[in-house]
């Protein structure tokens, strides 16, 4: 009885499919750390930008500043900090404008 207690058992080898899954474990870790780092650069990138992009053509009435641009084949809408809506045509010659009530 008192040498069961004086020699403790050896550990056992780690089985080589526990080898295996820490390994994918490990490279899980790793994966979902880049992916965190590129959400993180992307939402930086992103809400750091300025505002949108006006054409070169278009000019807004001044005191004006534009706070939505939205661009198709035959009109690009500008919506401003006012609330107003310009619509222009491609050319840059304003052909509506639209007062948005809240």
């Amino acid at each position: 009885m008192g040498d069961d207690l004086a020699d403790p058992p050896a550990p056992p080898e780690a089985l080589p499919h526990l080898r295996y899954l820490k390994a994918l474990v490990s490279g899980l870790a790793v994966v979902m750390g880049l992916g965190i780092l590129a959400i993180v650069a992307l939402l930086w990138l992103r809400l750091g930008a300025t505002g949108p992009v006006l054409p070169p053509q278009l000019a807004l009435p001044s005191g004006e500043v534009a706070e939505a641009v939205t661009q198709t084949a035959t009109r690009v809408i500008v919506v401003t900090r006012a609330g107003r809506v310009l619509v222009y045509d491609p050319a840059g010659a304003l052909q509506q404008e639209i007062k948005l009530t809240e």
